[in-house]
């Protein structure tokens, strides 16, 4: 679609939002950008745009006058496409895209998609850093936290894209298809969003969907979904599995990663040479590996970068070690699967800090993945009733209520023993009592280096 003179509703005023706006702005379409709260102004926006031209802001109520002079709209990936005004608009067979739709449509260069349930950023991050020892032009946008519309036109045809693509995102997708995808795991997650497994196994698919027999996608082997949506896909497939060797793929046998493809087996590193920790970690080392392959970075520059590569912020990330006891920072474990990864990767007696907002999740699984290692559970936020009946209903009594994140850190240092871990790792995501993952783990690190004093 020529955006030029088009008039585009952008739907949402956040920060994607505002970078989508921002290249509307440079293809000279006329735009419009809306959100719900209506104590947003225009001088809210001043100095956040490059020119004042082709814009003007609508908030509250958008009206039907408006909808019906739209050419599309884009919308940002925190509003939901079931939506009233959303649904309104499809009625009007106005299209509908996604932040990362509209930066696909102006992007050069190869394109990597990374999605699934867990380990998504670790994946992505880890990607990056492969790259960038062999390709000059790197880009890491998408749900990692740099919106794709930034970059769009900057890039060229040696560029390479790595794209963090989230299950919001994924339900705009039209005809955005990456050189490779990966999908890593998929367990429930978001189910007050998409409302139905079915629905989010859906989104997840996106990803690949408009891959052709000559591209890629990677899959993990021990994700039943996963080896049920390979008959499905168009793609060449490759998988990887951190259980059984395979006769193509990549696999973990004991502490090695290899590589199997027509015949040959080729060993890739110990994971013992790794700096980050547990089996979901070498699952997404497995799919960072996998895709540099088929971009073709030679192997001697994935090995330097996998060995080298530290743990993404938030993500069982080392944070002290005070009185013998060791505290990790785990705020990204959002659901109750990345939660048990963060879990079953600690190698000593786990005081777990967890709860928060309530996505719809049961705990069940999550309680009896504590196998004798968490000693004591420390819960807060909207979920820990829910959390600790289902505790007590599993047999786990001891618990301990709190009200906030500090008085949570003070009563794991009172409990803790030398040679304990305290791990916060929530399994619920921050939304109610912080803005996000990110300030809920800074946060955590604070007041536990204020135990220092």
């Amino acid at each position: 679609m020529q955006l030029k003179d088009k008039r585009v509703l952008v739907f949402g005023a956040a920060k994607s939002g505002i970078s989508a706006t921002k290249l509307l702005q440079k293809l000279e379409a006329f735009v419009i950008l809306y959100d719900s709260n209506t104590k947003l102004e225009v001088r809210d926006f001043e100095g956040k745009f490059d020119t004042q031209e082709n814009f003007m802001l609508i908030t509250g109520k958008l009206s039907e006058g408006i909808m019906d002079a739209l050419d599309l709209v884009v919308l940002s990936p925190g509003i939901p496409i079931d939506l009233p005004e959303v649904e309104l608009l499809k009625e009007k067979n106005i299209p509908i895209w996604g932040e990362i739709e509209l930066a696909y449509r102006y992007t050069r260069g190869k394109i990597i998609g990374i999605t699934g349930t867990n380990g998504k950023t670790t994946t992505t991050s880890l990607v990056g850093d492969i790259m960038k020892t062999y390709f000059n032009e790197v880009y890491l946008v998408g749900n990692i936290g740099n919106p794709y519309t930034d970059i769009a036109l900057q890039t060229t045809d040696e560029s390479v894209i790595i794209a963090e693509i989230s299950s919001f995102q994924a339900e705009t997708i039209h005809e955005f298809r990456p050189d490779v995808s990966a999908i890593l795991n998929i367990t429930p997650d978001h189910l007050n969003r998409h409302h139905t497994m079915e629905t989010y196994i859906q989104m997840k698919e996106n990803i690949a969907k408009n891959q052709t027999k000559d591209e890629l996608c990677l899959l993990n082997y021990e994700d039943e979904l996963l080896r049920n949506m390979a008959e499905r896909l168009n793609t060449k497939i490759l998988f990887f599995s951190s259980a059984r060797r395979l006769e193509n793929g990549l696999f973990l046998d004991d502490d090695e990663i290899f590589y199997a493809i027509d015949g040959e087996t080729k060993k890739i590193c110990n994971v013992n040479e790794l700096k980050i920790l547990g089996k979901h970690s070498y699952e997404n080392v497995m799919a960072a590996v996998g895709i540099a392959i088929t971009i073709g970075v030679p192997m001697e520059y994935i090995v330097s970068a996998i060995t080298s590569f530290q743990a993404v912020e938030h993500r069982i990330e080392y944070v002290e070690k005070i009185d013998g006891v060791t505290y990790y920072n785990d705020s990204k474990g959002t659901n109750p699967d990345a939660s048990m990864k963060a879990i079953q990767a600690m190698k000593h007696p786990t005081i777990l800090i967890a709860g928060g907002y309530d996505k719809g999740a049961e705990f069940d699984k999550w309680i009896e993945a504590f196998d004798g290692k968490v000693k004591c559970l420390i819960l807060l936020g909207e979920t820990k009733e829910k959390i600790a009946n289902t505790a007590k209903d599993h047999g786990f009594t001891n618990i301990i209520m709190v009200n906030s994140l500090k008085e949570a850190v003070s009563i794991s240092n009172k409990n803790a023993e030398p040679g304990d871990v305290v791990l916060l790792s929530p399994a619920c995501a921050s939304w109610g009592m912080f803005d996000n993952y990110e300030q809920r783990g800074s946060l955590f690190k604070e007041y536990v280096r204020e135990l220092l004093n």
